[in-house]
This record gives C-alpha cells, structure tokens and sequence, in this order.
C-alpha cells in the first residue's frame, strides 16, 4: 500500500475545505469525488478537521431510508479563507483610530454592545445565575463565538474556543471588549481574564462569581 505523505495530506485537507466552501454542504459521496480518494478516507480527514473546530456536521432526516449526514465549515474554517470584509473593517477601524481618541473608540463598541443587549431585553435578566449562564453561551454563539462554562469549586469558569473576530483582533485589540462586554451586561458579575487567544493561547477563559450566591453567605 502506497504511504500517504504530509504533503498529500494537506493537499487532500485543502481540497475538502475549498469544496465546502464553494457548495455550502456536502456529503462524504460528494467529498470523495471532488478529491478523488474513497469515502474511507474522506471520513478520516473528517474526523480530523472537525477534531480541529473546522467543520461541522448535521444529520439530514428523509421520508425513506435512513437519514444521511451533510458536512459543512465552521466559523473557524471559514476564517482559513480569506474575506473582504477583514480587510474593510481595519481599514475602517484605522480610520477612527486616528480620528478618535482611545476612550470614544471603546465607548463605541461598548454602544455595539448594548444595542445587542437592547434587542434580548426581558429574556434573561429573571433567569437564576446558572441559567443565565446558559442563555449567555447561546448569544455568544449567535454572535460567531464557542464557548461552554463549568463549575469549579465556589467560582465559575467560561471558555471561548473560537472568535469571530481574531483576524480583527491581532490588529485592533479593542475589539475584545465586546465578548467581555456581554458577560458583565448578561451576568452583571465581575470578570477576570486568565487566558486570550490574541496572545496565542489556545482559548479565551474567563473565571467569575455568582454575586447572588457569595451576598446570601
């Protein structure tokens, strides 16, 4: 059997990635045409690229027979491409960047913020500590980032694994305070930052305390 080399791997890798992005969706039948390799190994290089956050997947229910499952690029393997609006919006930060100083910049995007908090108002504020949590988690992800939250000990921890926005980020770091932003807005809490993922960290994470809770203590 002919070994397969890391060039050809990422070859193959490059392939499957371009054709969902130019169909959308796509079954594992479809993959394996467009790349020219057996249905075997497009689940291989599936299970690869959703292990690393790139792809997603979706079972689709039909009237006969059994459902089948369609594949599709996450918001982090659409980041692998490139996107005109990247460009755009350094382009229109840079411009009120020098227009502006710092503390109008940061109280634009925190207007951005509340203007998001403004369209969910009345669906979260009754919710106990944990649910709020929860309904926090699901307006990140409306928002383009994936994040869960645990409980450790007394204190609460949340980790981002993706942003919308690091291409941004890496040049204009100010737009970090919207996810930040929507925590205190949703968990009216304190926030602390351990770990960021414009520093080259792996995630974003972010320990809190349920004020509620240390306040009955």
């Amino acid at each position: 059997m002919k070994s397969v080399t890391s060039k050809e791997k990422q070859s193959t890798r490059d392939i499957i990635l371009h054709t969902l992005k130019v169909r959308g969706q796509a079954k594992v039948e479809d993959l394996a045409e467009a790349a020219d390799i057996s249905p075997v190994t497009v689940r291989h290089h599936l299970n690869a690229l959703q292990a690393d956050g790139l792809i997603e997947v979706a079972s689709v229910r039909r009237k006969v027979g059994r459902p089948y499952y369609v594949y599709s690029l996450s918001e982090k393997g659409h980041e692998l491409f490139p996107q005109k609006y990247v460009r755009l919006t350094n382009l229109l930060l840079e411009e009120l960047k020098a227009n502006l100083p710092p503390e109008t910049i940061n109280t634009i995007f925190r207007k951005v913020v509340q203007n998001i908090i403004e369209e969910h108002k009345g669906e979260f504020e009754h919710l106990p500590f944990e649910d709020r949590l929860a309904y926090l988690v699901e307006l990140l992800a409306k928002e383009g980032f994936l994040a869960r939250w645990e409980k450790v000990d007394d204190s609460y921890c949340l980790t981002e694994y993706s942003c919308p926005y690091i291409s941004v980020g890496s040049t204009h770091a100010e737009i970090c305070v919207l996810d930040k932003e929507l925590m205190l807005n949703v968990l009216q809490t304190p926030i602390e930052q351990h770990s960021c993922m414009l520093q080259g960290d792996d995630c974003c994470q972010f320990t809190f305390s349920n004020q509620a809770e240390l306040s009955e203590a």
